[in-house]
């Protein structure tokens, strides 16, 4: 398979879950990857060793997404590396549960800075690289954009906020060939899921039509048609992958 031989894909938050199922899909489909994480470098190695055991060209740059800086360099390093972006997945999230009248004002700025502004910063230093030839932006958000979740205000709002930057966005692109789009998962079995315990998985499960939790490579095949020409003529879409929960 070859939907993406010779694209340049840079995946933020690509050291588990999602972003490293992303950033093997995309791999699969012949794409340089370019593997971001802030903290967890084990789990990077794991994923860059996952993609290199594949035959996948690939390069982990450690940055912070959520100042514009960390965004800089990650177009930098991926401009020396492979001289060219093609693709953007903004995956790097962060979540927080608890009342919104608890919410700090640290714990406000940094979930916003980090989902949204992250996301803002590294499609705004990519854009100028995919004029004249196109490319692609992803931004994985969540079903809780479109419909909100108590005790996840802070959470909601980010993803809310990503999904009218992508409407928006894609509107302006579109002249240029860049394409514009966002997944909104449901309840994906990662890790971020794991303090659930058997009996809160199995009532979540069964609240779900399809009777179990999303895969993370179930959203990296998404992400392969979003980032495909498959999807050459969609842009400004939010995409939900949630097993019919909403």
């Amino acid at each position: 398979m070859s939907k993406l031989l010779g694209k340049v894909a840079i995946i933020t938050g690509a050291s588990r879950g999602i972003g490293r199922a992303i950033a093997i899909e995309l791999g699969k489909e012949g794409a340089s990857v370019v593997i971001n994480y802030s903290k967890d470098e084990e789990g990077a190695k794991e994923t860059l060793e996952a993609l290199r055991e594949l035959g996948v060209v690939a390069y982990a740059i450690k940055r912070d997404v959520s100042s514009f800086e960390g965004a800089e360099e990650i177009i930098n390093k991926t401009l020396e590396h492979f001289g060219k972006v093609d693709i953007v997945v903004n995956n790097a999230a962060r979540s927080t549960l608890g009342l919104f009248m608890d919410a700090t004002r640290e714990d406000i700025e940094g979930l916003i800075s980090t989902n949204l502004l992250g996301a803002m910063y590294l499609t705004k230093l990519a854009i100028p690289h995919m004029l004249g030839k196109g490319g692609a932006v992803l931004n994985i958000s969540s079903m809780w954009g479109e419909v909100g979740a108590s005790c996840e205000v802070l959470y909601s709002t980010s993803k809310g906020g990503l999904n009218l930057f992508t409407k928006a966005l894609a509107k302006e692109m579109a002249p240029s060939n860049v394409r514009v789009n966002a997944i909104a998962p449901g309840v994906i079995d990662t890790k971020m899921n794991s303090f659930l315990s058997q009996e809160e998985r199995e009532e979540l499960e069964n609240e779900i039509p399809v009777g179990r939790f999303g895969l993370p490579e179930e959203i990296g095949k998404t992400a392969v048609f979003l980032c495909s020409d498959d999807s050459s003529y969609i842009t400004g879409q939010i995409l939900r992958v949630d097993g019919g929960y909403i």
